[in-house]
């Protein structure tokens, strides 16, 4: 009897489990792979500088602000910039090019690959937009993961949006 409840106690963890990863996409390149929910949009067209973008899909009709995470790899060949110098580089960057800009935090995590974590808010045109972006420095590379929500949204949807950000591995 104990083994048939425990049966029907695992069963739902196990169908979440299977659930959650049919839901979801890899996107894989020769350099990085990164997991995506299947409603969200890949769009590989390079617009300002991106390798990817992933777009949510629109909550509604009022909806005008896909939230969304991309990837920007810059090239720092003979610039002798190591993680902590493009970090202090970013930090200033978005201290002073940035419009009302917040810098909220900025930490390294040392999970799997070394990389900076910086999350900062501010506007850009009517949206007030909330910034989890992961830097890492590898081969004269610099990585610049970005996770961007309206500020109003963020918390709803921290969650996938680091859950996708966890999931970007750099590969070599």
């Amino acid at each position: 009897m104990k083994a048939f409840a425990s049966f029907f106690l695992v069963l739902p963890i196990i169908i979440l489990g299977q659930t959650t990863n049919t839901d979801w996409k890899t996107f894989d390149k020769s350099d990085y792979s990164i997991n995506y929910p299947v409603a969200w949009e890949l769009n590989q067209t390079g617009q300002m500088g991106t390798s990817f973008v992933l777009f949510s899909p629109l909550e509604s009709k009022q909806d005008k602000f896909k939230e969304n995470v991309n990837l920007v790899i810059q090239n720092l060949a003979g610039k002798n910039i190591d993680l902590n110098k493009f970090t202090e580089i970013s930090e200033n960057q978005i201290k002073t090019l940035v419009p009302n800009s917040n810098l909220i935090e900025s930490k390294r995590v040392k999970k799997g690959r070394e990389y900076h974590k910086i999350i900062y808010t501010a506007s850009r045109g009517i949206f007030h937009l909330k910034f989890e972006q992961y830097y890492w420095v590898i081969n004269n590379k610099a990585y610049i993961l970005t996770f961007t929500s309206e500020q109003t949204k963020f918390e709803g949807f921290k969650s996938v949006g680091e859950k996708i950000l966890n999931s970007f591995k750099l590969k070599g």
